[in-house]
């Protein structure tokens, strides 16, 4: 049975701060994946960035998704903060189903070389036939 995906995430992070001029660490303990960033903003939004991303490929893969720990049960040390982040899935569902993946196409030489001569674009017009082949728009 196909289960509805939760359209928002928040998990707890940990913040480390190791002085002026150095980046903010952001790990996620409950799911064992870290980043960081220049200042507060940047560490965020590569948290959010790397919690939307996380979480989309454990759904893909059908893997559990651990639940959050309570942000009072993080603990943390002199130098860090803990932080709730946030993330709305759908939009990075969306990104993922319209990411572009590479394909190796053979073609006989003298049809790639008439191609090239002609300045087509082989990625456009292989897009264009599958849709018309499969009967789908987009």
């Amino acid at each position: 049975m196909n289960q509805k995906k939760p359209d928002r995430y928040v998990y707890p992070a940990v913040f480390t701060y190791y002085g002026p001029g150095k980046e903010i660490a952001v790990v996620f303990p409950d799911l064992n994946c870290a980043t960081s960033g220049e200042d507060d903003e940047d560490a965020l939004f590569s948290a959010r960035e790397l919690l939307g991303g996380r979480l989309a490929l454990l759904e893909e893969d059908g893997v559990e998704i651990p639940a959050p720990s309570p942000l009072s049960e993080v603990r943390v040390e002199e130098n860090e903060r803990s932080v709730l982040v946030d993330v709305y899935m759908p939009s990075v569902r969306m990104a993922n189903v319209n990411r572009s993946v590479n394909r190796t196409v053979t073609l006989p030489a003298w049809l790639n070389a008439a191609a090239l001569e002609r300045n087509m674009n082989f990625s456009q017009i292989l897009q264009d036939a599958l849709k018309e082949r499969l009967n789908v728009g987009g």
